[in-house]
């Protein structure tokens, strides 16, 4: 298993994973939505596991891409999916479950991924067979969603663990954090550029896999 592949090998074998990785998050955010009263994502379409209705060019396919090839951690993002906050029953709280389904649907993608590597281990695992394919692919699926499920709770807006911050916080701190939405995106670059982000998502990240791995007996 130790094969040297090629970049275009690499990112056909990660494209499926990343595309669902990103796509299922986003639809557990909608899905979540919808339970908890707000039908919007569900009247635009976007509860569906197509990935076209998602992908968004820079961040699900140009941003993974070079950061696969660069071989760094692997992100990106989605379109999000629309929530009308207004139309939640009880918007503090629903707020932080609609936040919080989109990375435990990523700890499930994870196991998923898991099993797939788990089954081909019990094939016929060799170079260029498809049992070594699977094996490459669910380790890629197991990494991305594992990456984005630590990224997104990260304690910034616009990210998940921003908004479930958003929702435990007092009002006036919470309105106060909430100013600091538009700048969230250039945090997480600058944290990234700095070398502050790969440690702080690696470490989490490797600590789960280390327990998935155990847990299916790998």
């Amino acid at each position: 298993m130790g094969e040297q592949l090629t970049t275009i090998q690499i990112i056909a074998v990660a494209i499926l994973p990343v595309l669902f990785a990103i796509t299922v998050h986003e639809v557990a955010h909608g899905w979540m939505a919808k339970q908890l009263g707000d039908r919007t994502a569900q009247m635009l379409g976007r509860l569906t596991l197509n990935p076209i209705k998602h992908i968004d060019p820079v961040g699900t396919l140009l941003v993974p891409g070079v950061l696969m090839v660069m071989g760094a951690p692997v992100m990106g993002w989605a379109k999000p999916v629309p929530v009308n906050w207004e139309n939640l029953g009880n918007p503090r709280r629903d707020i932080a479950l609609v936040a919080v389904a989109g990375p435990m649907a990523n700890l499930l993608m994870a196991i998923f991924w898991l099993l797939i590597m788990k089954l081909s281990l019990m094939m016929n695992i060799q170079p260029g067979s498809m049992a070594y394919g699977l094996f490459l692919m669910a380790d890629i699926g197991i990494s991305i969603n594992l990456v984005l499920m630590v990224l997104n709770l990260l304690p910034i807006l616009p990210l998940d663990g921003g908004r479930i911050l958003t929702s435990l916080l007092p009002g006036p701190w919470a309105w106060k954090f909430s100013r600091l939405e538009p700048y969230g995106l250039f945090i997480v670059l600058g944290l990234f550029a700095l070398g502050v982000l790969s440690p702080l998502i690696g470490e989490p990240v490797s600590l789960m896999r280390t327990v998935l791995y155990h847990m299916a007996g790998l």
